[in-house]
């Protein structure tokens, strides 16, 4: 009788066993299921870099004054000196000749050195001259400006069609070139 009892308390344990794992395994799929199908709580957290109106302004030590002025601006995230701009116009006052007026529909600006980079729909007015172009690489340091990429330009009596003009904004001394020397200058009488 005693192996009986035995047998019978064994096979109860046994048995209460595994209806708790059954329940226990049934309630963990519940919570799982129920964990899934309840809605996700993300937190989002948002930084702006964008600036609207954009206005800086630097002088040389020639006395030479940078004026740049844009309807965005937004600040490079992975280098905070340099600033990506939108509808650009800047203004150069040469205190030894005239200014130069560079606009252009993007722009990327460094604050600390002011070089800045004009591209797309670039126009540079200078007396009477005018300079067309998809790109301007513009530096105080240097104190050049290289205009390139379908370069037209056009004063009262000439136009002309290059790939690069090189400008130093001290002597206005100007080069004029195709990247090929198997392609020449196109200049165009307009008298």
């Amino acid at each position: 009788m005693k192996i009986y009892k035995n047998t019978k308390f064994l096979f109860l344990i046994f048995t209460i066993l595994i209806l708790l794992i059954f329940f226990n395994i049934k309630n963990d799929s519940k919570k799982s299921e129920t964990e899934n199908s309840a809605p996700q709580v993300v937190e989002e957290v948002y930084s702006s870099n964008i600036i609207e109106n954009v206005n800086y302004n630097a002088k040389d030590n020639k006395g030479n004054e940078y004026i740049i002025n844009a309807a965005k601006g937004e600040i490079d995230i992975s280098n905070n000196d340099i600033i990506f701009l939108t509808d650009v116009v800047a203004l150069i006052k040469l205190n030894s000749s005239d200014n130069i007026k560079i606009t252009s529909k993007f722009g990327k600006y460094n604050i600390k050195n002011y070089d800045t980079i004009f591209s797309k729909n670039v126009l540079v007015n200078y007396i009477d001259n005018n300079i067309k172009s998809e790109y301007l690489d513009f530096s105080l340091l240097r104190d050049t400006m290289i205009i390139s990429k379908d370069v037209i330009y056009e004063n009262l009596s000439n136009m002309l069609k290059a790939d690069v003009i090189e400008m130093n904004l001290t002597s206005k001394n100007i080069k004029i070139f195709m990247h090929s020397k198997n392609k020449k200058v196109n200049v165009k009488s307009l008298n």
